[in-house]
């Protein structure tokens, strides 16, 4: 059921959500790790999900998808593989605050009051965005397209609905570079399937939903989860 409902929102804003849904699928898991590598791959599942629907509603630039993917999953291999130098619990309490910055900035008028119509993008932002994101992400073992979001929307210049639909089709690649990642070190395969089944009609719906919403409706929409984001992430540096 958690799962469902964490796919629901994310489908909905273009998060995946993973560092939200992380403490219960640890708690059922074989083990730590095994529980890890198991989220990580939900993620990516209920991100394909969404990505479907962001497709066939044209809300996936493709363009800046194919600038920003590759870094993204650079950036995750080599965050993985440096994951032991850092204390993980400084980098969540890092994320967290960034993440409470962000929300609050997103729902400053002057954001919401955004246009429908589309930008000159930010390539080079774009790019260097995602390469530090998939470093931090690869570091603490999660996607964190809760930070690639606003990112895409403060620096890159993405309308919000193209944003939302791009950043789920970069988290598909950032989670199978995920799971690849942890195979060395296990992947609970059934909680992984359990999560999967679960995520994917949330996630479905959730992106279904996203059209309903106006641009700042849907800045708003965005805002809110960042906050919930941010404080999960403080918890769990915490705990």
């Amino acid at each position: 059921m958690w799962c469902f409902v964490v796919a629901l929102v994310g489908g909905l804003v273009g998060l995946v959500l993973g560092n939200i849904r992380l403490p219960a699928v640890v708690l059922v898991a074989a083990t730590p790790a095994a529980g890890a590598g198991a989220n990580i791959g939900i993620s990516g599942v209920a991100a394909a999900a969404a990505s479907i629907a962001h497709i066939r509603a044209g809300r996936v630039n493709w363009r800046l998808f194919a600038w920003m993917a590759p870094p993204s999953i650079a950036g995750a291999l080599v965050g993985g593989a440096i994951s032991g130098a850092l204390p993980a619990d400084v980098l969540l309490a890092i994320i967290g605050v960034t993440l409470l910055y962000f929300g609050f900035d997103l729902l400053r008028s002057k954001h919401l009051d955004l246009p429908a119509e589309r930008r000159e993008l930010d390539i080079r932002a774009a790019v260097l965005a995602g390469a530090l994101i998939g470093v931090l992400g690869g570091l603490v073992g999660l996607i964190l397209g809760a930070l690639r979001m606003p990112a895409l929307l403060k620096y890159v210049g993405e309308t919000p609905a193209r944003a939302v639909g791009t950043n789920m089709a970069v988290g598909v690649c950032v989670g199978v570079a995920g799971v690849v990642g942890h195979l060395s070190s296990g992947v609970d395969w059934t909680v992984f399937w359990v999560g999967a089944a679960a995520s994917i009609p949330g996630a479905l719906l959730g992106a279904r939903l996203t059209g309903r919403l106006s641009p700042a409706q849907l800045m708003r929409a965005i805002a809110v989860v960042l906050l919930v984001a941010g404080v999960a992430m403080l918890v769990q540096a915490v705990l």
